[in-house]
């Protein structure tokens, strides 16, 4: 068993009505399917978002920001993500730079600050660039090609990143890179969005999530402050150590809760559809079916099992005490899978108009799918949970 989460509980923020919700997840439920079509940023959901006040939600209220744990961030993120999954995926990132207990104390507090007081104004949108060509994802172990060299103005930076989420809407990008030091030393550069010698090239074309607009970013020479090389380290420093486990549940959570809801999506069309749809042989909606019911009762069980750990790991984590890194892994394992499942009985039930474009399922499946690509993916997620319970 991995270690225990040992973060101070966090004071719950006054809890956003479920109505309210779901009119955030209606608004941008409407142009879901545009944004699918087009894969461009979606600017018009985070103007909703920053009207609604909440890009700031898990910023310290004594920086003015909701000040939110676990438990309320990820009813935020879920019903964004049942509108339009690309935004929730985004809106993560921030969240999660925030809701780190850590990182006002390891960036330098003007900056940590700065970036702080964006994000309650609507903006200071922040994204890690940590994926490359060559390494790969840097989960699996290994050096960044991308490289950050020493000025006399401060850093410039050079090397290329791929699967940058949010690319061309971000404010900032946090680098993954290495000094050029005589021993390197790796760690996170933050370079403004815009800054000279950042090109960002149009690669991103998947089957889903489309509007994450994870394009490839490019950086030659591109300067930053001295003071934004905000956390670097000798590479074994960065070995995760025993307790060491908050950012792996937030991003085990908030993965697998962006993922449900997208499954949760698709049950509500395909529920709709189901009680509709009455087949002129049949003299009745298909919803009436046992056969059906059966079906649709699966796809109920698996969302209910869903719910149940996302929603029990969230307030233990609020109370200081969640459960650890491979539990948190876990979790994101079986959810993902879930959701995946869900939607494919969906498909099931409804054969052809399923997987036709002009209804929702087809693309909630394509969106669903992407959830195996997240690091940590499952292999790793389970050969760790093999040796710890092999006590090797």
């Amino acid at each position: 068993m991995s270690a225990i989460l040992a973060v101070a509980p966090r004071a719950p923020a006054s809890p956003i009505s479920q109505a309210r919700l779901d009119d955030i997840t209606r608004r941008l439920a409407e142009t879901a399917e545009a944004y699918d079509r087009s894969a461009v940023f979606p600017q018009a959901n985070f103007d909703i978002l920053a009207e609604e006040g909440l890009v700031g939600l898990t910023v310290s209220p004594e920086l003015g920001g909701g000040g939110a744990g676990l438990v309320e961030s990820l009813r935020v993120l879920g019903a964004v993500a049942k509108g339009e999954p690309s935004t929730a995926l985004i809106l993560f990132m921030t969240y999660g730079y925030h809701a780190n207990p850590t990182r006002a104390q390891a960036w330098p507090a003007h900056i940590y600050q700065r970036l702080a007081r964006e994000a309650v104004a609507g903006g200071g949108l922040i994204g890690g660039l940590r994926v490359e060509p060559e390494l790969g994802t840097p989960v699996r172990g290994g050096l960044p090609k991308t490289v950050a060299r020493r000025t006399a103005q401060g850093w410039a930076i050079t090397g290329s990143k791929i699967y940058s989420t949010g690319s061309t809407g971000l404010n900032w990008f946090s680098v993954w890179a290495k000094t050029d030091e005589p021993e390197p030393r790796v760690g996170n550069f933050l370079v403004a969005a815009g800054s000279p010698g950042v090109t960002i090239e149009p690669a991103w074309d998947h089957l889903g999530m489309r509007a994450t607009v994870s394009h490839e970013v490019v950086f030659e020479d591109s300067p930053t402050p001295l003071d934004h090389a905000v956390d670097i380290r000798p590479p074994a420093d960065w070995a995760p150590k025993p307790g060491e486990t908050s950012q792996a549940l937030w991003n085990g959570l908030a993965i697998s809760t962006i993922y449900d809801a997208i499954a949760r999506a698709a049950r509500d069309w395909l529920r709709d559809y189901l009680k509709a749809r009455t087949p002129s042989n049949l003299g009745a909606s298909l919803a009436t079916l046992p056969r059906v019911q059966e079906k649709f009762g699966e796809i109920e069980a698996l969302l209910q099992v869903n719910r149940a750990l996302i929603d029990s790991a969230a307030a233990a984590a609020d109370a200081g005490h969640g459960p650890g890194a491979i539990e948190a892994n876990n979790i994101k394992h079986v959810v993902t899978g879930n959701a995946i499942k869900a939607v494919e009985i969906g498909l099931e039930l409804t054969g052809n108009p399923g997987i036709s474009r002009k209804n929702p399922l087809e693309r909630h499946y394509r969106d669903v799918l992407c959830s195996r690509i997240h690091s940590p993916q499952s292999d790793t997620i389970l050969v760790a949970a093999g040796r710890a319970a092999f006590g090797l």
